[in-house]
C-alpha cells in the first residue's frame, strides 16, 4: 500500500502547498512514484502549482521528473447512502484511484477545519505540520499563559490529531507519526524565538510530536510557482551557479526529507 503523507495545519500563510510540492517533487527525483491530492476546494494551490508545472514544460519542451495529481471526483448525491458522506466517498475513490500507481500520496489540507481535512487527517502515515515560527501560528497547536512560557492547554489542531490518533487505533491502523516542522525561524537570537524554541519543545513531548527544520522566508519560493518549479529544478532549466540563498533552501528541503524518515528513502540527492 502507499505510504500517504498529509500536509496539514488549519492555518493560512503557513507554507503548507510549497512545502508539499517540494517534498513531493524530490520523492518524484529520487525514483518515487507519487502521486499529489488538493483537498483545498476553492484555493487549490498545489493544484494550481501542478498545473503551472505541466504547462512550463510543455512550452519549454522540458520533462521535468514530476509527481502525478488527481482532482476529486465528481459524485452524485443519489449514489450516496442516507448515512454516508459525500466527502468521504469523494477522497477514498481519489486515494483508490493513486494507490496503484504510487510509492507515496501526498496530500495537501486548506488552511481552515473541513470535513476533507478531518477524514485525510485518518488517513496519514506521516502527518507534516509546518508551522510559522509565531505564538499567533503556535495558539493552533496549544495555549501558553501570558508570559508565553508555560502550556495552559491544547488548542483546536491538536485535539483534532488526537481524534484521527483514535480513529487509526479504533481500525487497527500504525500511530500517526506527526512532525511539526518550523518555518521562517529568524536567523537571529530572539527573544520571541527562544521561547518558541521552549514551549514547542515542551508540547512535543507532550502531545506526541517530532521537531524538524522548516524553510525560512525566501523570495524564491514566490518566484517559482508561476512556473510551477522546485529547487530542485534549477539546474535543469539552466541556472548553473546558484547563488548562497538557493544553496541553504536546497540544504533546508534535504534535512526536511531526512526528517521525514519516510520508508525507503535515501534523502541524497
Amino acid at each position: 500500500m502507499a505510504h500517504i503523507i498529509v500536509v496539514g495545519n488549519e492555518k493560512g500563510g503557513a507554507g503548507k502547498s510549497t512545502v508539499a510540492m517540494h517534498v513531493a517533487t524530490a520523492l518524484a527525483r529520487m525514483g518515487h512514484r507519487v502521486g499529489t491530492l488538493d483537498l483545498d476546494l476553492r484555493q487549490k494551490s498545489l493544484g494550481r502549482y501542478m498545473t503551472n508545472r505541466q504547462q512550463f514544460m510543455a512550452t519549454e519542451g522540458l520533462d521535468l521528473p514530476s509527481p502525478a495529481y488527481a482532482d476529486l471526483p465528481e459524485i452524485e448525491q443519489a449514489q450516496i447512502g442516507p448515512n454516508e458522506n459525500i466527502f468521504d466517498h469523494r477522497l477514498s475513490m481519489a486515494v483508490a484511484k493513486l494507490e496503484p500507481d504510487s510509492d507515496f500520496i501526498l496530500i495537501d489540507c486548506p488552511g481552515s477545519h473541513t470535513r476533507l481535512s478531518q477524514v485525510a487527517h485518518s488517513l496519514a502515515d506521516t502527518l507534516l505540520t509546518p508551522l510559522n515560527d509565531s505564538f499567533v501560528d503556535f495558539d493552533l497547536l496549544a495555549h501558553v499563559d501570558t508570559a508565553g512560557e508555560n502550556i495552559t492547554g491544547p488548542s483546536v489542531y491538536s485535539e483534532m490529531v488526537w481524534n484521527a490518533r483514535q480513529l487509526r487505533a479504533q481500525a487497527g491502523l500504525s500511530p500517526i507519526d506527526w512532525i511539526v516542522a518550523r518555518n521562517r525561524v529568524g536567523a537571529q537570537q530572539m527573544v520571541n524565538k527562544d521561547k518558541m524554541e521552549r514551549v514547542i519543545n515542551k508540547l512535543a513531548k507532550r502531545i506526541g510530536f517530532r521537531i524538524a527544520p522548516g524553510f525560512n522566508e525566501r523570495v524564491i519560493f514566490r518566484e517559482l510557482f508561476p512556473r510551477g518549479l522546485t529547487l530542485l529544478d534549477l539546474r535543469d532549466i539552466g541556472v548553473k551557479n546558484l547563488n548562497i540563498s538557493n544553496i541553504a533552501a536546497r540544504q533546508e528541503l534535504r534535512d526536511l526529507i531526512k526528517s521525514l524518515n519516510l520508508p525507503g528513502v535515501n534523502a541524497d540527492f
